[in-house]
């Protein structure tokens, strides 16, 4: 029998698509995300138009902003001066640049429609960025990413409806985190500084992120990498710092600004007075430090891991490419020489009876071999010679350096002095890889997160949320605590 035509071929694999397992998988199958990832941002896209269109814009922090900005490019570069309606500016020089450029784009920041539609495209810029992290790690289903990400209002009214510079910055870092997974150190260390330039909370990843430099690529070079954020820094910084450096490191990294009460989400059962006391700032910086002890040496752990299985990547891609590339060239000469057989068969050539009683009895060979299965199993074999592909999934070990990253930053956000509404954009599409970090049933996780957004959700705060802010967090953070110990005991019973 001869072969099946392309077409067929090509409606073959489309029904496979429509099975019922690869269907499930779909849904299920952490490795499949890339496959939903691009239903997510279409989706995204739709949803954030008509958010836009229909959703009436709320004035927050935009204007605040723009007259920030606007000080700038009058030409006042003293930061004490620089003021909006809010306040003092109290970000660092990558902000001013980047929303000084929003300023020309929306007609001084009049054209908020416009500004919003720029939004759209910085939200779905991060989202690609994090669904790339997603499908690396193939840690968390893909029907949890629609679910989570699709359902969050107020995740949407940060990014879209409030144009919050926390959204901006957090792109950054997430720009950085896919570098730093493709091992392109400088760019991962060049856009994290940018990201820090923006709003000063992306230092949260800082603890982890020095370890990293230094397991992977040891001292020497980690001064390097320190030394290209710190060079971002100062030249950002460059025209204020000259003009007047006290106020302008005062001014973007204040860590002794003292917070409003009004607007906190995790301390409204708190008394104003407590809340504004140096001593609960200090206790709260402890406790940080304290769980950051606990934490970082099984982070640590990670890290040598990563690094240990990154050098057996690096050793064992190249033979497996080379294996590749011999099957490639392999099957591209079975290819020619079925064509040319092919060829020469469909000549008019007249057989000889010798020839035709030997393709007869070799017919009949095949059909009696059919019955019990054999030209099915001759048939199966010569495919999957012709198919056959070495590989090792490499990007799992993603896992490795991610997990670490996303706690570190977690526990800080675990021990802020308040959380504003904005703040959310911070962790919020950390929190599915950090739930499912732990040993809790899909129901608690689902729990969870639906208990964490009913508090971002409420507004303003009470007393109920705040603490019930503080319980899922606690939980997440002892869930993540005791996964990660036990693994690493079994680990280092295996060893």
């Amino acid at each position: 029998m001869g072969n099946p035509s392309k077409f067929q071929e090509v409606l073959q694999e489309i029904k496979k698509l429509f099975t019922w397992s690869n269907l499930k998988g779909l849904v299920m199958n952490p490795g499949q995300v890339y496959f939903v990832a691009f239903f997510i941002l279409l989706a995204e896209l739709v949803l954030n138009i008509i958010i836009v269109e229909r959703v009436p814009y709320t004035e927050i922090d935009w204007k605040a902003y723009m007259q920030e900005c606007e000080g700038f490019l009058n030409g006042t570069l003293n930061y004490s001066k620089l003021r909006g309606d809010t306040g003092p500016l109290v970000y660092p020089a990558g902000f001013v640049y980047i929303y000084s450029i929003f300023y020309f784009l929306t007609n001084h920041g009049e054209n908020i429609k416009f500004a919003q539609y720029i939004f759209i495209g910085i939200y779905l810029i991060l989202l690609s960025l994090v669904l790339r992290i997603y499908t690396k790690t193939r840690k968390v289903p893909p029907y949890v990413l629609v679910i989570t990400i699709l359902t969050s209002y107020r995740i949407h009214s940060i990014h879209i409806l409030r144009m919050f510079n926390d959204p901006v910055a957090v792109l950054f870092l997430y720009a950085s985190l896919n570098f730093f997974l493709d091992s392109k150190w400088y760019l991962g260390s060049l856009f994290y500084s940018l990201a820090v330039s923006i709003k000063m909370n992306i230092l949260l990843y800082a603890p982890a992120l020095f370890f990293f430099y230094l397991l992977n690529l040891g001292l020497k070079d980690t001064v390097k990498q320190l030394m290209l954020c710190a060079v971002v820094q100062l030249l950002l910084g460059l025209p204020f710092l000259i003009v007047e450096p006290v106020a302008y490191i005062k001014g973007s990294f204040d860590v002794g600004r003292v917070f409003n009460h009004t607007w906190t989400v995790n301390y409204r059962f708190l008394d104003s007075n407590i809340f504004e006391n140096k001593l609960f700032h200090l206790t709260l910086l402890t406790i940080h430090i304290f769980l950051l002890i606990i934490f970082m040496p099984m982070c640590i752990k990670y890290f040598q891991s990563y690094c240990r299985l990154k050098y057996v990547q690096r050793q064992v891609q190249p033979q497996i490419d080379v294996k590749n590339q011999e099957n490639k060239r392999k099957s591209k000469l079975r290819k020619d020489i079925k064509t040319t057989l092919n060829t020469s068969t469909n000549q008019e050539e007249k057989l000889s009876k010798e020839q035709e009683d030997f393709i007869n009895s070799f017919e009949a060979v095949l059909q009696k071999s059919s019955d019990k299965g054999g030209k099915k199993q001759l048939k199966k074999t010569i495919d999957n010679k012709s198919k056959q592909h070495y590989s090792i999934n490499f990007d799992v070990l993603s896992q490795l350096f991610i997990l670490p990253m996303f706690l570190v930053n977690f526990i800080g956000i675990v021990c802020a002095r308040s959380l504003h509404y904005q703040f959310y954009s911070w962790y919020f599409h950390t929190l599915p890889y950090l739930l499912w970090s732990t040993n809790y049933t899909v129901i608690v996780r689902f729990l969870i997160l639906a208990l964490v957004e009913l508090c971002w959700n409420t507004y303003p705060s009470t007393e109920i949320t705040s603490a019930m802010l503080h319980i899922c967090h606690l939980s997440i953070l002892y869930g993540v605590f005791d996964k990660m110990s036990k693994e690493l005991n079994i680990a280092s019973k295996v060893q």
